[in-house]
């Protein structure tokens, strides 16, 4: 296999080839190195595009000619190739941490991936944090390839009209704009993966992305031998409707999984970063039993321990979900070559088998395809242990199969000039690199004015940016001079500024700020202790709400002329407006409706910039706050859609704001100026929780908790080439005997410090050793259950099959918290996801 690393690019004379392999790894995007080289080639084409990619195709030949005789250039070229060539080349941490480990590279599955604006096929959090995710495994070396659909339009671009209503636009992604290179096989023909749909074959390009040590494929159905209709497959991101979307999914799933074994890649590890890669568990299990001659059940058992299953999803409205006549139309083919029936493929996606007419759900695939489960924060885990529970009847909540690794950013993307220039000088160039234990101590030994200093100089650039794109939109816009003159001198440099910016939807409460303009308006028009406003969002196209809500801000901004000055609405959301958001405000808001953030990563991307966060109770910041590093919203309860609790907290936020925030902000100044109890804040938030929210934390939690376990698991199974029948043999006995099984009577004698408890079990014809007799207390406030395993004794002289399970236990709890119960029990299972059946004593 080979890979097209060069371009087209005739004008570019060849001592300068070594810089086309600096503009496509997208490793410029976080460690800026060679931005000084860029800049040197063409000032203009870099001050607008900031992509290196773009400079290399639109600077004229004679500008490189010059460049070529030019010594220094070719100096500072050379400088850039040996740095990018030596930052790759070092040790990283997973070759130190896990150098025995025999990982080969995990497949990271993914919609949509957020690397840079210049390759722009990500929609929001979801896939920042793919990007994030990607950058982290280059910096840390973790062996890890990344699989997702080439969107020719991607998410849609968003301006505003004369009325700030939202105007959408879906500009065309040209591939030979864009940092990737197409993929060649073998004989250096364009590879295409193709794809059995129902009565062709879909066709399938492939195409490269470099992100450092990491490699992302990228999978494109606008192939010229596909019908317009599936050439129009990965048009638009989250674009169409059902159909449109099972067909993504196909896409992303099967055919990602076919373009691993193309490429001789065998990961051990699938990820699959939401429900929408789901159809991966389907056709690993399809590879295994081609390759070793098995059954389909056979099959997903084996490969089964090898997948990992991230939720997002705070929602059961929120999985993907399709009618079951949808499923038999495209899937006929797959169900078939799986040599099962439509009824036990539904099954798969369904809660309840039996139920023909509910949807095929494929979250619940992804799970049933998977031994590792994992949400996005603690509390998401707990909502989503809620949200599987019928998975799992009669289990207790806290036992549903579902551990939580929180999101976290990669800091390098998202940490200003002076911010990286601060935390170098006080951690080191490699603090990011591996453990991170040490540097919170680091960071608090960072003298005030040196923080505010930082502070100061962030909070002028995004003023800078957003004068100017402020200043672009009114123009493009048509807006009066008057108005674009106003752009160029709005905001202050000194006040303290605000910011939040996130998707327009309901259940974000994007206008809770909004619940009492004129105290708003009170807030931001006070002489005395200035406040600022920087905002950015979009609804989705067909959400009227959340457009309605986009207006509104607009409306408010546009009746009082006074403001203009105070507040900006930034349109065209996008990875470039966040970089300067959360390296510039001081205040980061998020107002979500518990508990719908299932994390949310914004406001972690202030921390390492000295920003601080007010925020609801919800997903990461539930389990981060402490009033020493910010303000919190909630009461840790959740209140659904009550109008009368967005009321109860858009007070608590103005009260919040008036009180405490802006008063901290300007009171207690030193004589040079630097606010001292707010300063103190910073460094708190940014010594505590910088580096526990970073994905540095977050992937090194993966490879040991998920990771690493999922891929010996994996290698066991594959390699026990007995063990997936003898697992089969086993469910299947405790389906025939489990309805027969029953407790007789329980006997409890205490003494001075235990119980004693003891009690008869009848177990059919099911072989003892396929359970385990247990005693359950279920958690008392947030500690952890208690959970005694019984011992057998003797049979029962007088009954078939039927044992005396006997255990002491300490006094620690009255003797009612103990209920005994029945589990299903074999060596190398993983109990409930692979046996769901339990039995509670009464």
């Amino acid at each position: 296999m080979t890979f097209a690393l060069t371009a087209q690019l005739p004008h570019l004379p060849p001592s300068f080839v070594p810089l086309i392999e600096l503009a496509l790894d997208l490793r410029w995007s976080w460690s800026h190195s060679s931005d000084v080289l860029w800049e040197r080639v063409c000032p203009e084409l870099w001050e607008h595009t900031k992509n290196p990619w773009l400079v290399l195709q639109n600077t004229s030949q004679q500008n490189f000619t010059e460049l070529a005789a030019d010594p220094e250039f070719l100096a500072l070229m050379q400088a850039c190739v040996d740095e990018h060539a030596a930052a790759l080349a070092a040790p990283t941490w997973f070759e130190t941490a896990h150098r025995d480990a025999k990982l080969a590279p995990v497949a990271y599955f993914s919609m949509e991936f957020g690397l840079s604006d210049s390759l722009p096929i990500y929609s929001g959090g979801l896939g920042i944090l793919a990007g994030d995710c990607l950058k982290t495994a280059s910096d840390l070396g973790v062996p890890m390839v990344g699989i997702g659909l080439l969107w020719q339009q991607g998410y849609f671009r968003q301006s505003f009209d004369a009325h700030g209503n939202q105007q959408e636009y879906f500009p065309y992604n040209d591939p030979t704009q864009l940092p990737i290179q197409p993929v060649l096989d073998e004989a250096g023909d364009r590879l295409r993966v193709e794809l059995p749909f129902p009565g062709r074959n879909l066709r399938l390009r492939v195409w490269q992305v470099t992100v450092g040590r990491i490699r992302l494929y990228l999978l494109d159905s606008n192939d010229p031998l596909n019908t317009p209709a599936d050439r129009g497959i990965t048009a638009e991101l989250y674009g169409g409707g059902l159909s449109m979307r099972l067909k993504q999914e196909i896409c992303l799933g099967m055919g990602g999984w076919l373009l691993l074994r193309r490429l001789g890649i065998t990961p051990q590890v699938c990820h699959l970063n939401e429900g929408h890669a789901a159809f991966v568990v389907l056709a690993r299990a399809a590879s295994h039993m081609r390759d070793h001659g098995v059954d389909f059940q056979r099959a997903f058992a084996t490969t089964r321990p090898g997948n990992v299953f991230t939720t997002h999803t705070p929602v059961e409205a929120g999985f993907d979900r399709f009618p079951p006549t949808l499923i038999e139309r495209h899937l006929d083919g797959t169900i078939n070559a799986l040599g099962i029936s439509q009824r036990d493929f539904l099954a798969l996606g369904r809660v309840n088998p039996d139920d023909d007419h509910e949807p095929f759900n494929m979250a619940l695939l992804a799970i049933r395809g998977s031994l590792h489960i994992n949400a996005v924060s603690e509390l998401h885990g707990q909502v989503s242990r809620r949200l599987f529970q019928p998975l799992f009847p009669r289990w207790p909540e806290e036992e549903v199969p579902v551990i939580h690794v929180t999101n976290g950013v990669h800091v390098p993307s998202w940490d200003s000039a002076d911010a990286d220039r601060l935390w170098t000088a006080a951690c080191g160039k490699s603090r990011w690199l591996g453990e991170t234990k040490h540097l919170s101590t680091a960071i608090r030994h960072i003298p005030d004015e040196a923080l505010w200093a930082m502070r100061i100089a962030a909070r002028q650039n995004l003023i800078r940016f957003a004068r100017l794109q402020l200043e672009r939109q009114l123009a493009a816009n048509n807006a009066p001079i008057e108005r674009i003159e106003q752009a160029r001198h709005a905001l202050d440099p000194n006040s303290l500024t605000l910011g939040f910016a996130r998707r327009f939807v309901a259940y974000k409460r994007p206008n809770l700020l909004l619940a009492d303009p004129e105290r708003l308006y009170r807030l931001l028009s006070d002489p005395h202790q200035p406040v600022q406003l920087v905002i950015a969002g979009k609804a989705p196209p067909q959400d009227e709400s959340g457009r309605e809500m986009v207006r509104q801000w607009n409306a408010f901004i546009d009746s009082r002329p006074d403001l203009a000055g105070r507040i900006v609405f930034l349109a065209d959301y996008n990875m470039v407006i966040a970089e300067q958001l959360v390296q510039g405000v001081d205040l980061w808001i998020n107002t979500p409706r518990r508990p719908w953030e299932a994390c949310g990563t914004s406001g972690m991307k202030i921390l390492v910039n000295g920003g601080l966060n007010l925020s609801e109770l919800d997903g990461w910041w539930a389990e981060a706050w402490a009033p020493e590093i910010g303000w919190a919203v909630g009461d840790r309860r959740e209140h659904d859609s009550d109008p009368a609790w967005d009321h109860a907290e858009a007070e608590t936020l103005y009260d919040l704001l008036e009180n405490e925030i802006v008063p901290l902000f300007y009171r207690d100044r030193d004589a040079s100026g630097c606010p001292r109890g707010w300063i103190e804040r910073m460094r708190s938030s940014m010594a505590t929780l910088t580096p526990r929210y970073s994905s540095n934390r977050m992937l090194r939690e993966y490879v040991d908790t998920l990771y690493l376990p999922a891929a010996a698991e994996f290698l066991q199974r594959a390699n026990d080439a007995g063990f997936s029948a003898r697992l089969i043999a086993w469910q299947e006995d405790l389906r025939r005997h489990w309805p027969r099984i029953h407790f007789g009577e329980l006997n409890i004698v205490e003494s001075d410090t235990y119980w004693h408890f003891s009690i008869p079990v009848y177990l059919d014809e099911l072989d003892p050793n396929a359970i385990v007799v247990e005693l359950y207390a279920q958690p008392l406030e947030r500690g952890a259950r208690d959970v005694f395993r019984m011992q057998r004794g003797k049979t029962l002289d007088g009954a078939f099959n039927a044992h005396s399970y006997a255990a002491e236990i300490p006094k620690r709890r009255p003797v009612g918290d103990y209920t005994p119960r029945i589990v299903p029990f074999f060596p190398g299972a993983v109990v409930p996801l692979e046996a769901r059946e339990i039995l509670w004593y009464r």
